[in-house]
């Protein structure tokens, strides 16, 4: 996803080559600032991806826990309706699961 937002990679930026002339930069210079950028690059190259493995992760669990909110109201109106009593320990779970996912409101 964020490949086709950056331009550069870090092989673009090590093999960049510059023209010299007599007013030019220090070459050694340029390498040793580039290099930065690289070792910069690759570790940002790094953490994207960790990031993308934590959000796929997280999307995933949210959609479980969803899914087992639906499934305990499912079990909870089937326990009210055949006990006309509302089950309290399923309540109270569903309660904590939709607090976890939606947060305290």
């Amino acid at each position: 996803m964020y490949q086709e937002r950056i331009i550069l990679t870090p092989k673009d930026i090590l093999e960049k080559e510059f023209k010299i002339d007599t007013r030019g930069y220090r070459p050694q210079e340029v390498d040793k600032f580039l290099d930065t950028i690289i070792s910069d690059y690759e570790e940002m190259f790094a953490l994207m991806r960790e990031y993308e493995r934590d959000k796929k992760s997280l999307i995933d669990e949210n959609m479980r826990l969803k899914q087992e909110i639906r499934s305990l109201r499912t079990k909870l109106d089937v326990a009210s309706e055949s006990s006309g009593v509302s089950n309290v320990d399923l309540l109270r779970r569903l309660s904590n699961l939709e607090k976890i996912i939606y947060g305290d409101k």
